[in-house]
């Protein structure tokens, strides 16, 4: 009983942290067949494991009252060890019970295992690196970093593969985690019936900065994807060019320090380099999780080690870039977009 009080106030936390979080970051609140199905087998799972824990409890207080010792009752219960009808109960219930259960999880296990392209699917391989994530679109020739954008009603093919070191990607209003592993490719698929931003993180401790490696899945008519599939595919499209004096300035800062990791309009990059900046300024978070503001751009180009430990993206000081130019770089950084606000 003594420790039953030590225990108590941090069930009552754990209890209490269990409702924190973000809305779009719950597998409680599925969004979409995949997570719906996977919500289904928990409910499943819950309410035989609550049946179970009820119908033990119940028989045990029962035997405890009605056995227990009386005084002056010296009376021996009849005993029931080896009880022919008792031993067939309580062998064909837990039988029945693993069978409610077994039946849809196999269903389930085929539907979600079957990711055969439709007619109209999205493909998409993503690749995670440390501490990012890279979507492909190898039909559409286009690729985007942290914002990875889908059609809504669509089946979306997912192609997994990792870098580095071992990942897994979770996007938990619409689908269970699948590991992210280098050389191998797992797949899997999801399908998003609302608009809508759906958080994701990697669920693989994969390094120092493992915890902070969040992205998005953003969820948008068919007609307003094939815009940004459309505007994404054009190196040479005038939406990526700088709009003003200042940002004309930014431009060349960016040439000059960011152009070797970190493409935009198909320009740029590398393999082991940083994520494609070509629609960076539709993005709402910076660095996977930080508010999108020119204070947070500028901290993170400035520390980027102090905000994700781990990460490959080296510091730009002052001597490397001065207030001037930071503030033209932050000026064209912003004017990256491929969709209209609107």
């Amino acid at each position: 009983m003594k420790n039953l009080w030590r225990v108590l106030p941090f069930s009552f936390i754990l209890l209490f942290l269990a409702g924190c979080g973000k809305q779009n970051l719950s597998a409680l609140d599925p969004q979409g067949p995949v997570a719906d199905m996977q919500y289904s087998l928990i409910n499943l799972s819950l309410l035989i494991m609550i049946f179970v824990i009820v119908v033990v409890a119940a028989i045990y207080i029962f035997v405890l009252v009605r056995f227990r010792e009386k005084p002056g009752d010296n009376h021996i219960p009849k005993q029931v060890e080896g009880n022919k009808n008792l031993e067939i109960i309580w062998t064909v219930i837990p039988v029945l019970l693993l069978l409610i259960l077994a039946v849809p999880n196999v269903m389930d296990t085929f539907t979600l295992a079957d990711t055969e392209p439709e007619e109209d699917s999205i493909v998409v391989n993503v690749t995670g690196h440390q501490f990012w994530w890279e979507f492909e679109y190898p039909d559409l020739e286009i690729s985007a970093g942290q914002d990875m954008y889908i059609p809504t009603d669509t089946k979306v093919i997912i192609n997994l593969e990792a870098s580095d070191v071992i990942h897994s990607f979770w996007v938990p209003a619409l689908a269970g985690k699948q590991d992210n592993v280098p050389g191998i490719v797992n797949d899997m698929w999801f399908l998003a019936e609302e608009e809508g931003v759906y958080q994701g993180k990697c669920t693989e401790l994969c390094g120092e900065g493992h915890w902070l490696m969040d992205f998005k899945v953003v969820a948008v008519d068919r007609d307003t994807f094939d815009t940004w599939a459309e505007n994404m595919a054009e190196p040479s499209s005038e939406l990526v060019e700088p709009t003003s004096a200042v940002a004309t300035e930014g431009r060349e800062v960016y040439e000059q320090n960011c152009l070797a990791c970190h493409a935009v309009g198909g320009e740029g990059g590398n393999p082991q380099g940083g994520p494609d900046l070509t629609n960076f300024g539709e993005r709402t978070v910076i660095a996977g999780y930080l508010d999108y503001n020119d204070e947070n751009l500028e901290d993170w180009i400035r520390q980027p080690e102090e905000l994700k430990p781990g990460n490959v993206m080296p510091a730009f000081d002052h001597d490397d870039i001065n207030d001037d130019e930071m503030a033209a770089l932050i000026e064209y950084l912003n004017t990256l977009k491929v969709l209209d606000d609107e």
